[in-house]
């Protein structure tokens, strides 16, 4: 049996006086270390916690790598890099296609989609139980992209395959996890499966429009944002008639999420690294895509040390550094994001 989870249960109390105390006694280097969910190969709890003490992450997103035989080394993992306040334990567990813990052979993807979505709530109770399980208290497991295009990459891996039977597996699998003890994220806003394309390569495009995105896409979005969502991750995904930037890089994408869809959880990227891997010139400078992203309104980045493009994080961080003190990277953007990155944590504690 793995060891249970050293992480208390999530929960929503606010606390943004205390947050914005932390925050206020951080140096800005920390702050903007704070914005970062990390990522360092590996199976050695040591080297993590080395890792995290030298960086001060606000979160680390476990990768294949760093799973080992499965729960029991995650959990020696998460022991190892306790903090106070907690830091952001993530992984993406979505089960099939998508699943680091070995122990998960839950259903998953387009199997809950042809199943009844009572089948979503108990996979996603049981999946999030052995999230907990590994110590881990945020799951980057949910899809509310929707296809019925059997030739998408993503095909395998939507809730549903249209906007109504997405939307209610989408909230189930949110409730799920909840009832667990874990942090939800939505995937991948404002939805991958109008974006032809794998946006670990490419940069996807779509010429759908505002009106089109709101009755279709975006639904299993807002259905997963009303039961409760704590995080929604934001696409390297282009819809060129909304805006000629890629999502996780644009103020109008953001926006929207923010008012049009009533979300004031946290705004998570997908792997910055993944921009750089399109090819896309334009998005080859790795500070500069950080920059833009927080800037745009995301309130924590996704770095993943695997790729063609090695991560250094103490370079990431002197170039965001550099970023605040010539004001392309506003302080207070930085603050307003730490703030609401260091509530979510002390959440956790509570």
């Amino acid at each position: 049996m793995a060891s249970p989870s050293v992480t208390p249960s999530p929960t929503p109390t606010p606390t943004p006086d205390v947050a914005a105390e932390l925050v206020a006694a951080m140096s800005v280097r920390d702050r903007l270390a704070s914005l970062l969910i990390l990522h360092s190969a590996g199976t050695d709890p040591a080297a993590l916690k080395t890792f995290v003490d030298a960086y001060h992450p606000g979160g680390l997103i476990l990768m294949g790598d760093n799973v080992g035989a499965g729960i029991t080394d995650v959990a020696a993992i998460t022991r190892a890099v306790s903090a106070d306040p907690p830091l952001i334990l993530s992984i993406d567990e979505e089960g099939g296609d998508v699943a680091r813990l070995p122990e998960d052979d839950l259903p998953a993807g387009h199997h809950l989609a042809e199943a009844p979505a009572q089948s979503t709530t108990d996979a996603f109770t049981q999946r999030a139980a052995l999230v907990r399980q590994a110590g881990l208290n945020t799951n980057f497991g949910i899809v509310a992209d929707i296809t019925a295009d059997p030739d998408s990459f993503i095909f395998s891996r939507v809730l549903g395959t249209d906007p109504g039977s997405a939307s209610e597996r989408v909230a189930a699998a949110v409730r799920a996890e909840a009832s667990a003890g874990v942090l939800s994220t939505l995937k991948h806003f404002p939805g991958h499966g109008a974006a032809a394309g794998d946006s670990h390569s490419s940069l996807p495009h779509t010429d759908l429009d505002f009106d089109r995105w709101k009755a279709a896409e975006a639904r299993p979005f807002a259905a997963g944002i009303d039961a409760g969502a704590d995080a929604v991750m934001l696409g390297h995904l282009v819809y060129s008639a909304v805006d000629s930037l890629p999502a996780s890089l644009s103020p109008r994408w953001h926006d929207i999420l923010r008012d049009d869809l009533d979300f004031d959880g946290l705004i998570v990227s997908d792997d910055m690294g993944m921009l750089e891997n399109s090819g896309d010139p334009v998005y080859a400078g790795r500070v500069t895509n950080a920059v833009s992203a927080l800037v745009a309104g995301t309130t924590m980045l996704v770095i993943v040390a695997d790729g063609p493009h090695p991560i250094s994080p103490a370079d990431l961080l002197s170039g965001l550094e550099a970023a605040v003190a010539d004001g392309r990277l506003p302080l207070a953007t930085v603050n307003a994001a730490a703030e609401l990155a260091m509530e979510q944590r002390l959440a956790l504690t509570s």
